[in-house]
């Protein structure tokens, strides 16, 4: 089993048994891994056909990742002000994905066309400062957004700021995620 199908295999069933148990339904999962003691960051998306449902998450690693992705998963399932709680019969067909953040790698560059062009589609999740403005893409929104101009326009707006914006005060930094997500409850391949 690699470390990756291991790492999935544990926390997957941890973030569904924490959404469950804050659901008022009973479900174990194992958290003794002494791995999940380490300090970690993690994203919590939930799913419903394709469709975002909910998702939470730290971008800092301040907690156990165990404490990390129970939280996140609880608080994407009930508290993403975008959505509604979750009901408890809607977890069935929910898919739950979780991110594990690598540390924060601070950007370096000269101008919009410079930060542009370090920019990796597919791998970089970024995440924009300017003064109390603040926002952050996953890898996982190249999917929709795939040219980096169009990617950045967006996180522009996601922290409050024009599309067009641009000042040299503006800050960037860039992670990756490795990605663990359940298979689809539908199909009966695993991924």
């Amino acid at each position: 089993m690699s470390h990756k199908h291991h790492q999935a295999s544990v926390l997957l069933p941890i973030a569904r048994s924490s959404i469950a148990r804050a659901l008022g339904r009973s479900q174990e999962a194992l958290e003794s891994a002494p791995w999940l003691q380490a300090l970690g960051a993690t994203f919590v998306t939930l799913t419903q056909q394709g469709q975002l449902r909910g998702c939470i998450g730290s971008l800092q690693a301040h907690r156990s990742l165990l404490a990390d992705v129970k939280a996140n998963a609880v608080a994407a399932a009930l508290h993403d002000p975008r959505f509604a709680p979750l009901a408890p019969q809607e977890l069935d067909v929910t898919q739950i994905e979780v991110s594990l953040l690598s540390g924060m790698q601070p950007m370096r560059f000269s101008s919009e066309a410079d930060a542009l062009e370090q920019l990796r589609p597919g791998v970089d999740g970024v995440v924009l400062d300017y003064g109390r403005h603040r926002s952050t893409f996953l890898p996982q929104v190249w999917e929709q957004l795939p040219s980096a101009r169009e990617f950045m326009a967006h996180l522009k707006s996601k922290a409050g700021l024009p599309a067009q914006f641009w000042a040299s005060e503006l800050k960037l930094q860039r992670y990756t995620v490795s990605k663990f997500k359940e298979s689809d409850p539908d199909s009966e391949e695993s991924s």
